[in-house]
């Protein structure tokens, strides 16, 4: 495989440290289970055996820090829990619980590390186990990378044993007999004569216990909600308009707040007028921000109406003004002072590729919009003792902390109640609002204040997908792939976001090149290269981050070597994969799509494999042009995540993924003009619509040795199975997103 040349300073430090000096204080501190918050402020009566399981007489509750996006993970975090602790999921209420580092992620170590994932060998596994490490001891609760399930499945499973055993103790004890001879079932501890005690009732005498701690976990073979078709929990609330997201929040007394703020991303307001605004119906006060102002009136039509109303001097951007000129720095930084690091550089591409015989190619991904169907909202009320902030966010312990500094509270006096968000892809992995949110807080103390954007400042001030290009050069010879070099080309989300938390991102930004370097192909001479854009507007993680884009490269450009090759499109892919667990995602995404089956003159099908958090995905799409343009007719998708925990959500997260990314690919961009977002709505960055949507076929395997989650990758193999469809069909390439630039789709 790759040949991993460069360490970044900060792996070397940290892996040094555990090796040579640390390691026995590090050790200490990573096997030291973080405090359990919810014994804080246990009322009499209520047992706790773990962070994530609260039981009284009158309920049980079961803790989900995960925050749920629409993805489910509420759901599947309780039922983890459940199959252990033998409730049913009718059985308990949810709560995603107050920020705390006990509901650290350490998932997210296998993509901090710079191995690919299929790497085991002894120094990769160290390096996760410190980076593990770290991120357990400095308590980072994150949503986010598709970890919630890795993340989540066996220290809730592991909770919910606790809790069955422990209770079990307690039933011994009032019922003099052996914990061993005792069962569970539905919420209730079995005696031997058949006597129910249902675990409301053992609250009291188990909260006297010490936790039975109980590692021992169920054999899946005998799973009863895990691994089947599950109905979310979150369904019949969503399906009937009765569940609450945050922008459907009420209390007494609300103020309501709507801002406008600096159309250039982060830049500051100079000066404000207004005198129109408040002279409007219901508007009560009109704020200064650190980049705009915010309207406070009785209803939040109104606020809305009175923020764009305020006549405003902004400063400029820090970033170019007009798009192209966006891209001409992208295109102006392949050289070899912008290059972050060699990611790929197997065999000797430079000996094996002269120009005068490559095949060449470029490739373009733009700007994209988050576009959650729920805009950013959050209702804050801040005192001198404390601040409340209801709000969604998937890293709810950064967003304590934003609202103390700028309060100028601790942050344990900051409480932070998650909610459902409408989406996010990212979105909520920001800060703006939840900053926003407290600045109009720290000047309204003790009043309730509900913030919400407008779709327009949604838009507006969204923190993008990278922009990006490639430069792809290879040679094919007796029909087959010999070299590759692909030279990828991108502003780095990374280091954008970390600045925004005002940390620094030191060393090379795998991303850039995510889904490309890491092809599971022994391609003899194959060289990916990464160059960092020096930043333009503010980025940050979308939907599959760096994937979404080195992705499409790739695969597009292997895809253009095949073809000039000769060979057939997934026949070359097999030949070249050269780990089993790809090979098997791409073989049966061959046979379900009916790969090699004749098409008509006028259709197209094509295949398009990206590997992303560890998941190999492949889709194969199959388009017919028609006298309209191209028409989308089925879509497969196949995918390993090592184990299935939900059948039905699985298949959801696969066919929304696609359709995502194939939406995108398709029609959306976010340009720029004047410094300001040009796009601001869903009919200039429409996505997939109804008609269009296509025949989707899911499956997924269960070959890997790990469980992965399935959130984001579906996402990156959309755009090349549907470029290289086109291509089929048509005989275009099309290496450009939005396609719709050169191809209408019907």
């Amino acid at each position: 495989m790759g040949k991993l040349k460069t360490f970044t300073r900060r792996t070397f430090l940290v892996g040094s440290s555990a090796i040579a000096g640390g390691v026995a204080f590090g050790t200490f501190l990573a096997k030291k289970p973080h405090d359990n918050p919810l014994a804080k402020n246990l009322n009499n009566g209520e047992a706790t055996f773990n962070p994530w399981v609260l039981i009284d007489a009158d309920k049980i509750t079961l803790i989900v820090p995960h925050m749920d996006m629409g993805q489910g993970v509420a759901s599947i975090q309780a039922a983890m829990i459940a199959e252990e602790l033998d409730l049913e999921m009718d059985q308990f209420a949810i709560s995603f619980g107050l920020p705390d580092a006990a509901y650290h992620n350490t998932a997210l170590a296998s993509e901090a590390v710079p191995f690919l994932s299929t790497d085991d060998g002894m120094t990769a596994q160290a390096m996760r186990t410190v980076v593990r490490s770290v991120m357990k001891i400095l308590g980072l609760q994150v949503t986010g990378g598709s970890t919630t399930v890795p993340d989540s499945l066996n220290k809730l499973r592991i909770a919910g044993a606790t809790a069955r055993e422990t209770l079990k103790r307690a039933a011994a004890i009032q019922a003099d007999v052996d914990a061993a001879e005792l069962t569970t079932a539905r919420g209730a501890v079995v005696l031997p004569d058949g006597k129910r005690i249902a675990y409301t009732d053992l609250a009291a005498a188990a909260a006297a216990l010490q936790p039975v701690h109980h590692n021992t976990l169920r054999d899946p073979a005998s799973w009863r909600l895990l691994g089947q078709p599950m109905q979310r929990l979150d369904i019949v609330g969503k399906s009937t308009g009765t569940l609450d997201y945050g922008i459907d929040l009420q209390f007494d007394d609300l103020l309501y707040a709507a801002v406008q703020l600096n159309p250039g991303k982060g830049a500051a307001l100079k000066s404000h007028d207004d005198t129109q605004a408040k002279a409007m119906r219901g508007v009560q006060q009109i704020l200064p921000l650190t980049h705009g102002v915010a309207a406070l009136a009785d209803n939040s039509w109104r606020a809305m109406r009175a923020a764009k109303a305020v006549v405003c001097d902004w400063a400029e951007a820090s970033y170019p003004a007009e798009q192209a000129d966006h891209w001409q720095l992208v295109a102006d930084s392949f050289t070899e002072e912008r290059l972050d690091k060699i990611w790929r550089d197997d065999g000797d591409v430079e000996q094996a590729i002269t120009d005068a015989a490559a095949h060449q190619a470029e490739y373009r991904a733009p700007y994209v919009a988050h576009q959650p169907l729920e805009p950013l909202n959050a209702v804050i009320r801040v005192t001198n003792e404390r601040a409340d902030i209801w709000v969604a966010h998937q890293m709810p312990r950064f967003a304590q902390q934003k609202v103390a500094e700028i309060t100028g509270l601790e942050v344990d006096q900051v409480y932070l109640h998650n909610q459902y968000a409408g989406g996010s892809f990212g979105h909520r992995l920001e800060f703006d609002n939840v900053i926003l949110a407290a600045e109009i807080g720290r000047q309204m103390p003790g009043k309730t204040i509900k913030l919400t954007y407008t779709r327009e400042q949604d838009f507006a001030q969204d923190f993008t997908r990278q922009i990006g290009m490639a430069r792809g050069r290879g040679l094919v010879k007796n029909g087959q792939v010999k070299a590759m070099d692909l030279s990828v080309a991108t502003v780095s989300s990374s280091e954008s976001q970390m600045k925004r938390l005002g940390q620094s991102a030191p060393g090379p930004d795998k991303q850039i090149t995510e889904g490309a370097w890491n092809l599971p192909y022994d391609i003899e001479h194959f060289r990916v290269s990464a160059y960092r854009v020096p930043e333009l507007a503010p980025t940050s993680s979308w939907r599959s981050v760096g994937a979404s884009s080195a992705g499409f490269f790739a695969d597009c450009f292997l895809d253009e070597l095949i073809h000039q090759a000769g060979a057939d499109p997934l026949a070359e892919r097999l030949r070249l994969c050269n780990h089993p667990v790809a090979k098997a995602v791409l073989e049966t995404a061959g046979e379900l799509s009916g790969w090699g089956r004749p098409l008509a003159e006028n259709q197209g099908r094509g295949i398009a494999f990206v590997e992303s958090f560890g998941v190999p995905v492949a889709e194969v799409v199959e388009v017919t042009m028609t006298d309209r343009g191209i028409r989308l007719d089925q879509v497969t998708v196949v995918a390993d995540v090592g184990r299935v925990i939900d059948p039905v959500n699985f298949e959801n997260l696969m066919q929304g993924g696609a359709v995502w990314g194939l939406g995108h690919a398709m029609n959306c961009e976010i340009t720029f003009k004047n410094g300001a977002s040009e796009q601001l709505n869903y009919h200039r960055h429409a996505g997939m619509r109804l008609y269009q949507c296509p025949k989707i076929v899911v499956k997924g395997l269960e070959n890997g040795a790990q469980v992965r989650g399935i959130g984001e990758p579906p996402v990156p193999p959309a755009a090349p199975a549907l470029a290289n469809a086109i291509f089929a069909a048509t005989g275009q390439r099309v290496r450009e997103m939005p396609f719709d630039q050169h191809i209408r789709f019907v």
